[in-house]
């Protein structure tokens, strides 16, 4: 259970203003322009008041207004003490100030105190001061730009250094931002002094807080990352009781993008920032939304330490810059990317350049939720200017400043915003249809009772009217339905409970009020009683709550029923078109056409939605592809479901009659869609999915050989052949013996000869494959130790990147794969083992990465059999080094780049890493009580999360270094095929069921190596279950007889055989090529911990598909005894 203080402020006689505030952030030069020039200033600003403290909030946080060359939109600040004359003159501040504080706001000011301009006039003195001089040290200097090299470079995308060489100073100097901002030296005690001055010269007008921008980078060191270094909280510590000495109630904000635990540093014990953002919750908040699932919000709550007294989290939304992405895992961001940018220009840095309502596509209801979310938790919210009235962007300007066009008053010129000609505007207003400032602007909102600007006041004062909502504790109630999150606010007075539904179905929950019997909840907007909590209802107190709908009482929480899903209904005899079968698609034919496709793609092995619940098939593209037999349909199908991600399909329809039909009937019963009547000729038939086709995948590999392009009815399909391998000529291929290969759980495998195998992908995904992408890359290498690509198949469709439908490569001739080959030899091995041996007792308990490493076969009594096939499994760990040795070459600046294995990488594991766990420990309970003999196991891995929360932690901070680079993904024994003397690694596309951008994710090759050592584990237990049956064949459950562990030891053993084997070829050029951690001991530390997640991903993917997991179960636990 998750309880957070809120800031210790119930303990104090008096809570500061900060905590109880709702603070709105501003641009000034966007918000309103008085005088014409078409750019908005503090005037404007001064008299657009009444609008403000209207609307609720109680604080301004205005961005920089200060003479600057604006090429950081301000934030390269050219005079510290003066205004921008394009906003007006220090008369107007102070006007605006008093103004402010008449109607009671506070008013926040930007602090820039990392770096200036290179236009202040600081540097301008100091670039030509004399080297070692008070004013040249003004700044940080260099004669080389090696110093420092463990900083990272923030704007990563269009800057290659910290250091911009200067020729009027004639040295490098530092620069943490852009090479226009050079960072000021805090070691100078002058810059201090200045930077109190400056403090001083605002603080005595009467603002009443600072934003300190960019606080973490404020002194350099080596060895270091340069950030947070405990020289910085010295400064703020100073800083901090200079300003409480001096002055009266004011507050200093901290921007320190940083995860919670590390974040609170900049709270020092109370001593040192009032206040920070809570940067990793913000992204999570969407990320609960798009899921369906509290659990990001929860665990990032989890997470946060709580705070020294006095003070506060500030929560958000939306802000002048990007949708941040940097503190969440690699997988969350790839996940934010999808979901909210997929085009590359709504992307910036690391993060996401949109505003609140077209980050959410316009959607109301989830712009309220995510309102009702920032007011719920504990800390001051911040509403970003405009995204009260759901104002749109415009990305394709450039930068951030798609997200800081002029605010929207009216429907008159230019929003209301400018009497100037609309071509003299700083920025261009909003004309998007869907976000026009005609229809999304104040005016028209402050007159539409059901308008979001009427709906946010409300939402507001309900708030500030609530003394538990301001500032109560946190404690989240239990609840097992993950849509939905409940939580109580509590103060010594007041009790709120607020339910909120992350869903987009109406869901019905269960909350355990047990600690508030005898209670009435009071809805709050409404003042609404709901029945009273009697003891015999507390503990399942019962609430529907509306799609994206929440209740915000005076008190409570739940269970879920599930949102009811209509399954589709039995085909009743073949549907019936006049003529033309494609006519299906249109019309009254269309709606129990899909149903009858909806009940086939839930039979096909390729259509596993994860225990998640369909909702409706739509088709969204139509291609005609025309053969000798007719005509074929390619379809891409869009899946959308009551919870997670909509999913696209691709099912190629084609409609036999006659003996064509009989064919598929009696060949390929499971590829029947249903059957189909025409009208006019009477004929009856089959609509079928094409891929048994040989005839049909024949045509199309024709289209790929040829380069051919075929249009649809929103974007086009493309062929793309290699040029290496022209002697495969269209007289050779229309030659070849086609043989369709088992459908598998991702695509369809159809074969040409001894020649080419067509793999048709089946669950697509926006972007070229990873295959595609790999394939190229080793076809440049002339890497030899794969299936060579041969060609593709891609869907094209406007801006957005293409989608790999197909592709085929050569066929290797082979006699067995990875799998069928060490589990027929570890069969034999078990089923003719010698007397046991004694060997190493680690084997029998779970099995170190460093006993694998070390341990030596000439202590174990072998079979000149068993010597053989460890030479193979040597073999193949050989190849593997080489496949990552070969991904390991990528050019600088290109996909391939290998990247350090760093510190903050280490600690993003760990989160991604934590995430699984608790997500797969949730899974596992709720499977709890169906697992029959296995609970014991279950239990017992259950019980030891803790241990595998700690496990993963080890990694953290401990510099383990070596590269991340581009790995196989999905590196098993079903992965490589056995040729005559060798092993060819295939399917280099990752593992299937992830998304292709969390495929692209650089790793440590380790995770290959986790994988494969995990597929040789797994082998040993499936001779040993084979073994059993073989030897106790009358038995029901052979597993449980004593004798089945003297087999488990046996098969254990050679499981540790063949992974030493394997790590023995693999880990000498592996570690010459430079790749893997500088140490031994980080080897075999970081590769324990990535056999415990492989481990974990396989469990947690078992119980997410209803597949047995008993061997999953023994996979973790005897990774745990290690």
């Amino acid at each position: 259970m998750t309880t957070i203080t809120a800031g210790g402020n119930n303990a104090m006689p008096k809570t500061p203003w900060y905590q109880d505030a709702i603070i709105y952030e501003v641009h000034v030069r966007s918000f309103f322009d008085s005088d014409g020039d078409g750019i908005g200033d503090l005037r404007g600003l001064t008299q657009r008041l009444d609008y403000l403290e209207e609307l609720g909030v109680t604080a301004l946080w205005l961005l920089p207004f200060y003479p600057s060359p604006l090429k950081d939109d301000g934030y390269d600040i050219a005079s510290y003490t003066e205004v921008h004359p394009d906003y007006g003159t220090l008369r107007d501040f102070q006007t605006f100030l008093r103004e402010a504080h008449r109607r009671g706001l506070k008013v926040i000011t930007e602090l820039v105190l990392n770096h200036t301009s290179d236009q202040h006039p600081w540097f301008q003195r100091a670039r030509r001061a004399p080297r070692g001089s008070v004013e040249r040290d003004f700044y940080v200097w260099s004669d080389t730009p090696d110093r420092y090299r463990e900083a990272r470079i923030i704007f990563s995308d269009v800057k290659h250094s910290n250091w911009t060489y200067d020729p009027v100073a004639g040295q490098y100097f530092w620069h943490r931002f852009y090479d226009h901002q050079p960072d000021l030296n805090f070691d100078n005690p002058q810059v201090r002094k200045a930077v109190f001055e400056i403090v001083d010269f605002w603080m005595k007008m009467g603002i009443d807080g600072l934003r300190l921008d960019a606080i973490t980078y404020l002194y350099e060191r080596e060895g270091t990352t340069c950030e947070g270094l405990p020289e910085t909280h010295a400064f703020l510590r100073d800083l901090r009781a200079h300003v409480d000495e001096r002055y009266e109630d004011r507050m200093l904000l901290a921007e320190a993008n940083l995860w919670p635990e590390d974040a609170v540093a900049f709270f020092g014990q109370g001593d040192e920032c009032h206040m920070a953002f809570h940067f990793p919750l913000m992204p999570r908040l969407f990320m609960a939304v798009e899921m369906e699932d509290r659990q990001p919000i929860v665990d990032i709550l989890d997470q946060t330490p709580e705070l020294p007294e006095g003070c506060q989290w500030a929560l958000f939304l939306r802000n002048h810059d990007e949708l941040t992405l940097e503190m969440v895992t690699d997988e969350e961001r790839d996940f934010m990317y999808r979901a909210f940018a997929p085009e590359l220009r709504m992307r910036v840095n690391l993060g996401i350049r949109r505003r609140l309502a077209p980050i959410l596509r316009g959607d109301g209801r989830k712009i309220r939720l995510l309102y009702a979310l920032l007011l719920s938790l504990p800390g001051t919210p911040i509403l970003y200017y405009g995204d009260e009235i759901g104002m749109g962007d415009n990305y394709h300007l450039g930068d951030r400043n798609g997200v800081r066009t002029p605010m929207q008053w009216s429907a008159d010129r230019n929003g209301g915003f400018s009497r100037a000609n609309p071509q003299s505007l700083f920025l261009p207003v909003i004309t998007d249809p869907a976000y026009h400032y005609m229809s999304t602007n104040v005016e028209t909102q402050e007159n539409a009772p059901a308008s979001l600007l009427r709906w946010v006041k409300r939402l507001i004062s309900i708030r500030q009217n609530s003394p538990a909502l301001k500032s109560g504790d946190l404690t989240m109630v239990p609840c097992t339905n993950h849509r939905v999150l409940a939580m109580r606010r509590t103060t010594e007075d007041d009790d709120a409970l607020l339910v909120l539904n992350l869903s987009h179905a109406a869901q019905h929950v269960h909350l355990d009020l047990s600690d508030a019997a005898e209670r009435w909840p009071v809805e709050l907007w409404g003042r609404t009683q709901f029945p009273p909590t009697h003891p015999e209802r507390a503990r399942r107190y019962a609430l529907s709550l509306a799609p994206y709908g929440f209740y915000w009482f005076n008190l409570s929480k739940r269970p879920l029923d599930e949102a009811h899903l209509m399954e589709p209904p039995s085909p009743r005899g073949p549907l019936e078109v006049r003529e033309d079968w494609s006519a299906i698609f249109e019309g009254r034919m269309r709606a129990p056409f899909l149903r009858r496709v909806t009940e086939f793609m839930h039979r096909q092995p390729w259509f596993n939605p994860r225990a998640r619940r369909l909702e409706t098939l739509e088709i969204q593209e139509r291609i005609r592809l025309r053969w000798e037999e007719g005509l074929t349909l390619i379809c891409l199908i869009e899946a959308t479901f009551l919870d997670g991600e909509n999913e696209i399909y691709m099912l190629p329809i084609g409609f036999s009659t006659d003996r064509r039909a009989d064919r598929i009937r009696e060949q390929s019963p499971h590829a029947i869609i249903t059957q189909l009547r025409l009208e006019r000729s009477g004929e009856n038939g089959e609509l079928y999915d094409a891929s048994v086709n040989p005839g049909f995948v024949s045509a199309l590999l024709g289209y790929i050989r040829k380069s051919w392009s075929l249009n649809g009815m929103e974007g086009s399909f493309k062929g793309h052949w290699v040029e290496h391998f022209q002697d495969l000529t269209p007289e050779h291929l229309s030659a070849l013996p086609i043989r369709v290969l088992e459908v598998n759980h991702t695509h369809t495998s159809v074969v040409f000869g001894e020649d080419l195998v067509v793999k048709l992908f089946r669950r697509l995904e926006s972007g070229r494959s990873v295959d595609v992408e790999v394939g190229h890359f080793l076809l440049e290498r002339d890497f030899p130790g794969v299936a060579p690509l041969t060609g593709h198949l891609d869907y094209h469709r406007g801006r957005w990147e293409p989608t790999t439908l197909a592709t085929v490569h050569r066929f290797v001739p082979h006699r067995a794969d990875g799998l069928t080959w060490f589990l027929d030899h570890a069969t034999d091995h078990l089923q003719h083992r010698r007397p046991e041996q004694p060997g190493p007792p680690e084997l029998l308990d779970g099995v170190r990465a460093q006993t694998l490493i070390s341990l030596n076969p000439d202590d174990f009594d072998l079979a000149d059999d068993d010597r053989v096939f460890l030479n193979q499994a040597r073999q193949l760990g050989q190849r593997a080094a080489e496949l990552h040795t070969a991904l390991a070459s990528g050019l600088p600046e290109t996909p391939f780049e290998p990247t350090l294995f760093s510190t903050s990488y280490e600690r993003t594991r760990y989160h991604s890493m934590r995430t699984l766990t608790l997500r797969t420990m949730r899974l596992l309970r709720r499977r709890l009580s169906t697992l029959e003999s296995h609970q014991a196991m279950a239990r017992l891995v259950l019980d030891q999360e803790p241990e595998i929360l700690a496990r993963f932690k080890t990694i953290v901070g401990r510099g383990l270094g070596g590269l991340r680079i581009r790995i196989h993904g999905d590196f098993h024994l079903e992965e490589v095929l056995r040729t005559v003397d060798d092993f060819v690694i295939i399917d280099l596309e990752g593992h299937p069921w992830l998304p292709i951008g969390e495929r692209r994710i650089k790793r440590t090759p380790l995770r290959d190596v986790a994988t494969m050592l995990r597929s040789f584990h797994h082998t040993s237990l499936l001779a040993w279950q084979r073994t059993c049956r073989a030897d106790f064949p009358r038995d029901l459950d052979p597993g449980d007889r004593p004798e089945a562990l003297e087999i488990f030891k046996a098969a254990q053993r050679w499981y540790a055989l063949c992974a030493h084997a394997f790590l023995s070829g693999y880990l000498p050029p592996a570690t010459s090529a430079g790749f893997l951690p500088n140490t031994p001991e980080g080897i075999a530390e970081l590769l324990d911990v990535m056999r415990l997640q492989k481990a974990l991903r396989q469990l947690e993917h078992d119980l997410e598909r209803g597949e047995p997991i008993e061997l999953s179960l023994i996979a973790v636990t005897t990774q745990l005894m290690a």
